[in-house]
């Protein structure tokens, strides 16, 4: 009779354990999840700072050559009169 107490309570433990298996496999595939959809929100912040200067260089770089392009235009005309 203990051999059936001990098969049962054995079966039991396997069962336990089986369970505890699969809430850990669960567990650690909502932490890859987790972590990889916080490293690509990481990834959409960066290229988003990075597009804004690129844009505001771009910005500047267009407002500086219009503003060196006036003066030697104006600086040409005034030689040209003179």
């Amino acid at each position: 009779m203990s051999a059936m107490k001990m098969r049962r309570s054995l079966a039991d433990l396997e069962k336990e354990f089986r369970q505890q298996t699969e809430i850990e496999e669960r567990r650690r595939m909502q932490l890859e999840r987790t972590a990889a959809v916080r490293s690509r929100q990481r990834w959409h912040a960066r290229e988003r700072k990075r597009s804004s200067k690129r844009f505001y260089v771009l910005t500047a770089t267009l407002a500086l050559t219009a503003i060196l392009v006036t003066v030697a235009m104006f600086a040409t005309l005034y030689l040209l009169l003179v």
